[in-house]
């Protein structure tokens, strides 16, 4: 096991700060709306009755201000998640690297899963993936660091894209295929 690295984390950071760039739209119009839920309800009670009529306007933006909370939040669990996995360890483990096919238990559009094995050959991780056709069955001898929520990080010394070495300002731009970069 090792530590994750400043420079490793700071990834991982980025990546949260993007996310929640992102996740500050649907924050402020909750917040627009439950400013809008107070203000009709107070415009309803205040005894004229032009306004009688907006007391039912009131819970349809309550409701909207709780959606669009409850979207912001649900925007940064993964990050959130991701941030607190750079506290444990990095596993670092000379043994195999297995493919194989899905099977009865796969979810939809997994094509099969990909697992670290010791050197005795016992599962140390493994993870579901997702592509195009299904993946064959296969076992190599390598040298793989990985962590248990975000996959395999490298193989024989070799980076495999899940934290990538450089990750551009909040993520911009970030998302293009490695042969347009």
């Amino acid at each position: 096991m090792r530590r994750w690295t400043p420079n490793e984390r700071r990834i991982v950071v980025r990546g949260l700060f993007g996310r929640l760039a992102i996740a500050v739209e649907p924050a402020i119009i909750s917040l627009l709306f439950g400013v809008f839920t107070v203000g009709l309800l107070r415009l309803a009670g205040d005894g004229n009755e032009d306004h009688a009529g907006l007391q039912l306007l009131a819970p349809i933006f309550a409701l909207g201000s709780i959606a669009f909370a409850v979207y912001a939040v649900y925007m940064l669990l993964r990050p959130l998640r991701a941030l607190r996995e750079t506290y444990g360890p990095i596993f670092v483990v000379d043994g195999y690297i297995r493919t194989r096919g899905r099977d009865d238990f796969s979810e939809r559009g997994s094509n099969g899963y990909i697992a670290v094995l010791l050197d005795d050959k016992r599962v140390a991780c493994e993870w579901a993936t997702i592509g195009a056709g299904d993946l064959t069955a296969r076992t190599d001898s390598a040298l793989l660091e990985f962590s248990e929520y975000g996959g395999i990080h490298t193989i024989d010394g070799k980076s495999t894209g899940v934290l990538p070495a450089g990750f551009s300002n909040i993520g911009i731009r970030s998302n293009k295929p490695p042969y347009e970069r």
